[in-house]
């Protein structure tokens, strides 16, 4: 049987619940996913040789890693061969690209810094987004915004407005919008004798950092919170809390959700519906924690489809932003990008392939028997067969075949870095 004609059969069987498999496909295609840069080099890049600091950690050695642009942007294009849909590429500040003998501290950042990458998403009809790099630098050893040394802070206060400039500038080359997200590692390992005063200090530098004139239609500042990090047990400035009360009081700023850094039993797909009632947009990150923020592959499993369901049943598609968050030095790096890409839109698909308004119905009207039932019913419909003809029509590979791609790439390039 083809692609083709199974599609036709699942197409039937969810005609049966009300559901235009069709339909579900356009939408599923103008989705935009954006893809993390930093997957492919281990979090590195390109402006400094130091360690990775922050309360981050890339464990692994797998070879192939990218060291140089150029390698970055040709595994990025790999993925890109593999994956359907519409896609953006998220870029962090230290993958500033310089040209020979040039040099530029992350304070004095220009667009000019990261031309090569406009060059490569228009090239490519797509879009950026944009994170200041907060971490991995002589002068984040301790705090960044809320150093008590006002030296410092100054510093990442100009990086922080930098990169608004650097948001603006991809937002202007491409012609669609950039989501630039900013996340501090700043906290303590230990129990802190002041909370107040970092989060009083961390308010006043990212009011300082959007005080600059920028289009606000063209760069969407995002605030991401975070429970611990490694050596930050005790407590982090830029809490949960703290994120969505600042956002609350801020206009034209958004909150950022990254699924790994709450408590292992917080789940953001629970979330997301508050979030939306009080904030015309919401940004997320989607990874996998494990334990903890351990940023694994993102997987299809029950958290990443519930979050899928949350987007898509409330009719939010257009007031999500939906950006992936994980690096795992421990596998095939382009196979990782790939899988986790992939995931999220096979999350995205079984949500619109879920008869959500006749599921409200049935909570509303307390047919919980019935809804478990039809819920549960859910789980064993032909998706599968939906997603290989989408893919066949995006012509990306089909089920697993993409891997044999992953290889021939490993072996004709990556065995040679």
């Amino acid at each position: 049987m083809t692609n083709k004609e199974r599609y036709e059969a699942a197409k039937e069987m969810y005609a049966e619940i009300g559901v235009d498999t069709d339909q579900a496909l356009e939408v599923l295609k103008k989705i935009p996913v954006s893809m993390h840069c930093w997957q492919g080099d281990d979090v590195v890049g390109f402006d400094q040789d130091g360690p990775l600091t922050g309360g981050i950690q890339t464990t692994g050695n797998y070879p192939g890693k990218a060291r140089t642009p150029e390698e970055l942007m040709a595994d990025i294009d790999e993925v890109l061969k593999l994956v359907p849909g519409t896609k953006k590429i998220n870029v962090h500040a230290c993958y500033a690209i310089f040209g020979d003998g040039e040099r530029a501290d992350r304070d004095a950042l220009e667009p000019k810094h990261f031309a090569k990458w406009v060059e490569f998403a228009k090239e490519r009809g797509m879009g950026l987004d944009f994170n200041p790099t907060f971490f991995s630098h002589p002068k984040a050893s301790e705090y960044t915004l809320t150093s008590p040394d006002e030296e410092i802070r100054q510093f990442w206060i100009r990086h922080g407005q930098a990169c608004v400039r650097i948001s603006e500038y991809f937002a202007e080359e491409t012609g669609i919008p950039c989501v630039m997200n900013v996340w501090i590692p700043d906290g303590f390992k230990d129990i802190p004798a002041d909370r107040l005063g970092p989060r009083m200090r961390y308010k006043d530098s990212l009011d300082q950092i959007l005080s600059i004139d920028y289009d606000r239609s063209k760069v969407y500042v995002c605030v991401e919170s975070k429970v611990f990090g490694i050596g930050l047990e005790a407590y982090t400035a830029g809490s949960a809390e703290f994120a969505q009360n600042y956002v609350a009081k801020t206009p034209g700023t958004i909150p950022l959700m990254d699924n790994g850094h709450y408590h292992p039993t917080e789940m953001v797909s629970d979330k997301i519906s508050s979030m939306l009632l009080f904030n015309d947009k919401v940004a997320l990150h989607v990874t996998r924690p494990m334990r903890w923020d351990s940023d694994h592959v993102v997987l299809l499993d029950d958290e990443t489809k519930e979050i899928a369901k949350e987007i898509v049943r409330n009719d939010a598609i257009d007031r999500v932003f939906i950006a992936l968050d994980y690096f795992d030095a421990s596998i095939n790096r382009i196979s990782a990008w790939t899988v986790g890409m992939r995931n999220m839109q096979k999350a995205l698909l079984c949500a619109l392939l879920s008869p959500n308004k006749k599921l409200k119905e049935l909570q509303d009207q307390g047919r919980f028997t019935e809804l478990m039932m039809l819920q549960e019913e859910l789980k064993t419909y032909p998706m599968g067969a939906v997603w290989d003809y989408y893919c066949e029509q995006e012509n990306v590979p089909v089920r697993e075949n993409w891997y044999k791609e992953v290889q021939r790439y490993e072996e004709e390039v990556l065995s040679s870095r």
